[in-house]
């Protein structure tokens, strides 16, 4: 493994897995710009590191602000390595009762957010061959669950990107993982999280328990976002990383779940999905 030290820009850097993974990456030497939405914890955190660590202030919903974002980090440390789209929130509730609106903001932190940043960063990254792209997926990216139906759409749309991006940019020497977590000890389901009533009664057996379910999860999960954090350095590290990268018990179990289904599923309708092209030859 290479273990030179790397420039990274993380957004989302105030909790959960972007606050784990700066430090985590700081403190083995690593140059960190990462981006927060209030001013003073970025202030606090370019005091970190003796000037390693660079605060910048960034709504991933802002593309002028996250231009301006990963311009900055590029005049301060001159190049940039691992690009980590962080900066998310989930979105509770059933597809019928969330509002246009609320859909409307989480497709515009989970899905365009990251888009903003990778627009921003990518001529960078092709200009020197190289560098490294992070998506903070979810296993709520590969398999659904009642009740988090927008989210999980928001993680699939993110999932896609990261997937076709690895195909376009990998002969240019840019690497791309799409990290996976399950349930992780942050604030996905505490603060950070916005949750709709669930008001319909044909939806409380399924939609309502489970989201009674996750928020009482809420701080016990057995996901460390340090050791996340580490697995993450060490995937950049790696020579030949992997695109995906599920995290946790839960969601390898979960991954494992969802492609053994869907190939099941697949073979008992093969016949029928063949049947539909033109006989060959005509």
């Amino acid at each position: 493994m290479a273990t030179s030290s790397k420039v990274w820009f993380i957004t989302g850097a105030s909790t959960g897995f972007g606050e784990a993974l700066a430090s985590f990456v700081l403190d083995k030497g690593d140059q960190v710009v990462a981006t927060f939405r209030n001013g003073e914890q970025a202030e606090v955190f370019s005091q970190k590191a003796d000037g390693r660590a660079h605060g910048v202030i960034a709504d991933v919903t802002n593309e002028q602000q996250v231009k301006e974002a990963v311009q900055t980090a590029i005049n301060v440390f001159g190049h940039l390595d691992v690009v980590v789209n962080n900066a998310g929130y989930g979105s509770m509730g059933s597809i019928e009762e969330i509002t246009a609106e609320e859909v409307q903001r989480q497709f515009d932190v989970n899905v365009f957010g990251p888009l903003h940043v990778l627009r921003a960063a990518l001529p960078h990254l092709r200009q020197q061959k190289s560098g490294h792209v992070l998506n903070i997926t979810s296993i709520g990216g590969l398999k659904t669950f009642p009740g988090v139906g927008v989210y999980n759409a928001s993680k699939f749309a993110l999932e896609a990107i990261g997937e076709s991006l690895a195909q376009q940019v990998g002969p240019l020497g840019i690497k791309v993982t799409n990290i996976e977590p399950s349930g992780f000890r942050t604030d996905w389901a505490g603060r950070s999280a916005t949750f709709a009533d669930t008001s319909i009664d044909d939806y409380r057996p399924t939609v309502g328990e489970n989201l009674k379910g996750i928020q009482s999860y809420s701080g016990k999960q057995p996901g460390d976002p340090v050791r996340a954090a580490q697995a993450m350095y060490d995937v950049v590290n790696q020579e030949n990383p992997p695109l995906h990268l599920p995290l946790g018990k839960a969601a390898v179990k979960g991954a494992r779940d969802k492609f053994t289904n869907l190939l099941q599923e697949l073979e008992s309708v093969a016949a029928i999905g063949n049947a539909a092209d033109f006989p060959e030859g005509e």
